[in-house]
């Protein structure tokens, strides 16, 4: 007989289950002396040597070089969203950045200086409340009602999309509002690996990672990177070395009555097409596989519909031709170019243009981890990483942020996770917090118990306003462990593939999922005894998904792994 104890059943407002110990309080493990940055008033100074103090204190850097129990490089959404949970965790660490303040990447880019990411100011909900997030892509995550939804105040109302420096304030406002302390301007330069000093060493003991910055050395045995996937990538095309890259061409006004050649069809092409359709005489997309579009893959997969205007001035043969073509040279011609092509029937044509600007991505500036054993993929160089963002071949470094995307989940229908985006890798970097204070720190999560007959409401909540959910498809799952000793506990989110690939207890997880075809739909999978069954619930065209058909049908799914107990409702 499972027991019985409470509802445990919260309004969708409410947080997820936070760990057991207070914010703030520092968690037991590692000495933390060089992370300190107090300075402690003179003596005999009175108050005005406290005040003097006090503004020393905040003229100082935070985090000297030394040795720390967490390192997190990078100070974009990534790392600011893993410090913050991390400290609200009790789990003390350092933060080290290059950057001169909080923004990452959207300090620079986009380039044409509009997010892709919406915040709807109307959305039904109060921005204050958990499921305001389903709607607010933009905003980090808090715990405290005060310091959610930092975005909406922020944006002066002519688009839903903010505004790059928009995007860049409310990064900086989170980060000082919540009081995320980050050394600035600390460059990370090389990493090696060294025998554990708190640990013992040796054989069978710990390691440290030392990373060389360049403001001195840093030691710890957890080191999670959050340095986007930022480094401009070139493919060994002949003379496309000596073209502009995404970022670094010229003020529009220059293309004005000029052909442009843009090398790459995703969305940083096709952004830079849609700013150069009212100057540019002539647009010419061009690579050797056809654009997806993102209206057609229903997911984050493909050039996202506020870029598709070339597209449809390519389709009504206006001022722009797309080419499904390789680019088999750059040839500089006087003062323009000439770029030689070829298609998939062996059809070569040369292009005559006036400028070629190469959108052909970006690399994980990751240095010289993959001589230390990361393992890596991709023309993006993505690391390798276990269903919580571990190098799958070098235990110890994490990632967080856009990186994260190297975890793909289980791509079923050949969807990947949304983790390269902030409304996605914003819930990792909290799933993250949470793993490592229970793994690497020892502080245990808060299971909450929930009674029986709530169990069904409860589920069906989660997947019709859940934001973790609705944001990470197919990658984050709600889970209840079914335990007829404990009784029934609700483990939180966690990655879905970890649920499939471990542990025997009952248990039952919901999803939100998507075949790239219609509307995402509930998946409720159930462990009974070991096995693992999957059941897909039908789509709902409003999207909600609590009425008394989906009650019936989740009730029959649950009656298997909850039978002796009290049937839930």
């Amino acid at each position: 007989m499972f027991a019985r104890r409470g509802a445990g059943c919260r309004h969708r407002g409410a947080n997820p289950a936070a760990l057991s110990r207070a914010a703030g309080r520092p968690a037991r493990g590692i000495s933390d002396g060089a992370s300190t940055n107090h300075v402690p008033p003179a003596a005999g100074g009175g108050a005005q040597a406290q005040e003097h103090n006090q503004v020393a204190e905040l003229g100082q850097k935070p985090f000297p070089p030394g040795r720390y129990r967490l390192i997190v490089v990078g100070s974009g959404p990534g790392g600011l969203q893993l410090s913050y949970s991390l400290t609200r965790l009790g789990i003390d660490h350092a933060v080290l950045s290059d950057d001169p303040a909080p923004g990452g990447m959207f300090r620079r880019w986009p380039v044409f200086q509009r997010m892709l990411s919406w915040t709807k100011p109307f959305a039904g909900v109060e921005h204050h409340e958990r499921a305001y997030e389903r709607y607010d892509w933009n905003s980090l995550l808090a715990d405290d009602q005060v310091n959610r939804a930092v975005m909406p105040a922020l944006m002066d109302g002519t688009s839903y999309f903010p505004s790059r420096p928009e995007m860049q304030k409310g990064l900086e406002t989170f980060a000082q509002r919540t009081g995320i302390r980050v050394r600035f301007g600390c460059r990370w330069e090389s990493t090696k690996e060294i025998p554990s000093p708190a640990v013992g060493g040796g054989q069978g003991g710990g390691r440290d990672f030392v990373l060389a910055t360049s403001e001195g050395e840093y030691r710890a045995p957890v080191v999670v990177f959050a340095v986007g996937v930022a480094h401009p990538y070139r493919p060994p095309i002949p003379g496309l070395e000596s073209v502009p890259h995404y970022g670094d061409f010229r003020p529009v006004e220059t293309y004005k009555d000029r052909r442009v050649f843009i090398v790459g069809k995703q969305n940083s092409g096709f952004e830079i097409a849609t700013g150069l359709l009212p100057w540019a005489r002539q647009l010419v997309l061009a690579s050797p596989s056809p654009a997806k579009l993102s209206v057609i893959t229903h997911t984050l997969v493909g050039v996202r519909a506020r870029y598709v205007q070339p597209y449809e001035d390519a389709a009504l043969a206006g001022g722009v031709v797309i080419l499904d073509t390789t680019i088999e040279e750059v040839i500089r011609d006087g003062a323009g170019y000439r770029v030689r092509t070829r298609n998939a029937a062996g059809r070569e044509l040369t292009v005559p243009v006036d400028d070629v600007i190469a959108a052909t991505g970006f690399v994980t500036p990751l240095r010289d981890l993959p001589a230390l054993g990361v393992a890596t993929f991709g023309q993006s160089r993505l690391p390798a990483q276990t269903p919580y963002w571990e190098s799958a071949t070098v235990p110890g470094i994490f990632f967080a942020g856009t990186i994260t995307q190297g975890a793909a989940g289980l791509k079923k229908h050949g969807i990947p996770s949304n983790s390269g985006a902030v409304q996605g890798y914003r819930y990792n970097a909290r799933v993250l917090a949470r793993h490592l204070a229970e793994t690497k720190f020892g502080v245990p999560a808060m299971r909450e118990r929930i009674d029986a007959a709530a169990l069904v409401p409860y589920l069906l909540e989660q997947v019709s306003h859940g934001p973790e959910l609705w944001h990470q498809r197919g990658y984050l799952a709600r889970v209840i462990n079914l335990d007829r000793e404990t009784g029934i506990t609700n483990e939180g989110v966690l990655p879905l593939q970890s649920f499939l690939d471990s542990g025997r207890s009952d248990a039952v997880a919901v999803s939100l999922e998507s075949n790239g075809q219609g509307n995402p739909y509930p998946v409720v999978y159930v462990r009974k005894e070991g096995s693992i069954a999957e059941h897909a619930m039908a789509p709902d065209p409003l999207l909600d998904f609590s009425g008394a058909e989906y009650r019936e049908e989740l009730r029959s799914l649950l009656e298997p792994v909850l039978s002796g107990a009290a049937s839930p409702a």
